[in-house]
């Protein structure tokens, strides 16, 4: 099997002028997209899938309807598509999820994680720019919502506040989770300042610490009651995209139209998460 993994901000006339351009291109079985926090988003993914090309796509659209529609498309055509959650797919990840099923920390109850950079003020920046979807929810803090996602499921509550700045975008934010059970996640994310970028999950029997950056792990704390805490380390080389770009290509050879580790499904639900965040901030965009 080959694949193209393109990663690029790619608008979709992009898309469409290099496929028509390069008819050879659907030879190929998969391609990586990237693109901004726009509206129009999903129709450079729509013109691959369309055209029988499976997508990973790096970015969550913004809005439900385009992401339904994108996952409809690719269901009717019988084409893989999966959110490219990089952080999901590095070997620490996946020793975690194996901590947790075997009940190595008890039950989980708590996590707290953050993602907050600190950008230079610049209401031409996209990341600032209301038009443009910018702000910290969509750039930024969608991996922590991601991550308590995979190890939580959907909320059952969501309680957030905002400070939304002089733009109208949304510059940091505290976001809190509750799941059936009680159990809790506490999320930060900003534009504004500097984090430590770990996440702490904490269970009846133990905790564990995934150190900086948690968003591509290497290393994890294991602290259990009553017991000196031990540290393990799975060191890679490169930039860590590979992680995803194996699970696609594992995905393509056993005819799986999507993946168990990031399902279409729980893609939607984290979009729903969001957008009953933004709701509470009173956030919309102009295109919306």
């Amino acid at each position: 099997a080959k694949a193209e993994f393109v990663e690029e901000e790619l608008s979709e006339q992009t898309i469409r002028d290099y496929l028509s351009a390069h008819p050879d291109f659907f030879e190929r079985h998969a391609s990586l997209l990237g693109s901004l926090n726009l509206p129009h988003a999903s129709g450079g993914a729509v013109s691959l899938v369309e055209r029988q090309v499976a997508v990973l796509r790096q970015k969550e659209l913004r809005l439900e309807r385009q992401l339904k529609e994108l996952i409809g498309v690719a269901r009717e055509k019988k084409l893989f598509l999966m959110e490219a959650m990089w952080s999901r797919f590095f070997p620490l990840m996946a020793k975690v999820r194996t901590l947790l099923a075997e009940g190595v920390i008890g039950e989980l109850q708590m996590l707290v994680a953050d993602l907050c950079i600190q950008f230079d003020f610049d209401p031409s920046d996209r990341r600032f720019s209301l038009d443009l979807w910018g702000g910290a929810l969509l750039d930024l803090g969608v991996y922590p919502i991601s991550l308590a996602s995979m190890l939580m499921g959907p909320p059952s509550k969501v309680t957030t506040l905002a400070h939304l700045g002089e733009t109208g975008v949304d510059e940091q934010a505290g976001i809190v989770l509750q799941y059936g059970q009680g159990q809790m996640s506490t999320l930060y994310t900003s534009t504004r300042v500097d984090s430590p970028v770990d996440a702490i999950l904490m269970g009846t029997k133990g905790q564990i610490r995934i150190h900086p950056w948690w968003i591509h792990p290497d290393r994890l704390t294991l602290s259990l009651v009553g017991q000196e805490p031990t540290t393990m380390e799975m060191p890679y080389e490169g930039n860590g995209y590979q992680f995803e770009a194996t699970e696609v290509m594992d995905c393509l050879r056993a005819n799986r139209l999507e993946s168990d580790l990031m399902p279409l499904d729980e893609t939607v639900s984290v979009m729903q998460t969001m957008d009953t965040i933004r709701a509470q901030w009173g956030l919309r965009y102009p295109t919306e």
